[in-house]
């Protein structure tokens, strides 16, 4: 009588071993998850801020050239355009010819005189609307 072949049954793994895996791996997703979102929430509140701190520095050099900020009907884009409608213009006063936007897509608030201070510089953050907490709360020159 021929011996039949024994089949190794140790090749691959079992149904209870992947489920304990993906388990495991569900649960690390679990931990991870949340604290990579924070962090990528908080990153766009720090770009907001070195945003904040060019436009105010590209309003300094324009203030020094030309006697005074911008106003607010002129508003941010004096910074990149001003051309001889501005006598005294020597710009663009920022490194890119053109105005950013803020981390969540919307154009920065600027208002000059300011309510406090000479100026007011702000993005309202991720709600896009005044107050708020956390990554909604405002985004202010003079409070970085």
């Amino acid at each position: 009588m021929k011996r039949l072949k024994q089949v190794d049954r140790t090749r691959g793994f079992t149904l209870i071993e992947l489920l304990v895996v993906l388990v495991i791996l569900g649960m690390l997703a679990g931990l991870v998850g949340p604290r990579v979102m924070k962090y990528a929430s908080s990153s766009k509140v720090d770009v907001a801020k070195v945003q904040l701190e060019d436009l105010a520095s590209g309003l300094d050099l324009f203030k020094l050239d030309v006697g005074r900020y911008p106003t607010s009907d002129e508003g941010l884009k004096a910074l990149v355009d001003g051309g001889d409608s501005i006598p005294g213009w020597n710009g663009p006063y920022l490194r890119k010819k053109k105005l950013p936007k803020d981390p969540w897509g919307r154009d920065y608030v600027y208002s000059y005189p300011g309510k406090d201070n000479e100026f007011d510089l702000i993005s309202y953050g991720q709600d896009g609307s005044s107050g708020g907490e956390k990554e909604n709360s405002d985004i202010n020159f003079w409070l970085n």
